[in-house]
């Protein structure tokens, strides 16, 4: 019952995943989280995120963003480079997983989500059938309910071990 609570891999960040390793085992996709995976909640782009988009779109990835977050604040994240999203995403519903694999044309298999909580980014790529990566989050200024999450998150974290 808990395994849909249970990366598949766990990181301390976006920044420090091996992503030669995930191609080279045949990934091409990446549906990334926005706040706290890639920054702060609600903070723009920044030469950081932007560079490491660069480096994988160079690489040959096709990159997704999915967010629970509204349409706004999306657009201010893919700013400076231009990424396909879903934003108020449903998240952890897995149909829009699907809606973004069929929009990069990849397979589950070849497909990866990056985020940073266990309710919303694990269970929806779970369901989904998509691999899923676990990163520690940039910043612990959350508002109140992403902070209430991650408490209820630790009891079902340990349960998924």
């Amino acid at each position: 019952m808990f395994n849909k609570f249970k990366p598949d891999i766990e990181a301390a960040s976006a920044y420090e995943i091996d992503f030669d390793k995930l191609f080279d085992e045949g990934i091409r996709g990446i549906i990334f989280d926005i706040d706290n995976t890639l920054v702060a909640h609600d903070a723009p782009c920044n030469e950081k995120s932007d560079e490491l988009v660069s480096k994988l779109l160079q690489k040959g990835y096709k990159i997704f963003i999915l967010s629970n977050n509204n349409e706004e604040r999306v657009k201010l994240f893919i700013e400076n480079i231009k990424l396909d999203y879903i934003h108020k995403a449903d998240k952890p519903k897995a149909k829009n997983y699907i809606v973004a694999l069929e929009k990069m044309s990849l397979k589950k298999e070849e497909t990866v989500a990056i985020g940073d909580q266990l309710f919303t980014d694990c269970l929806g790529a779970k369901n989904a059938g998509i691999k899923f990566i676990r990163v520690g989050i940039i910043d612990k200024k959350e508002p109140p309910h992403i902070k209430l999450k991650r408490i209820l998150e630790k009891p079902v974290e340990l349960l998924s071990k």
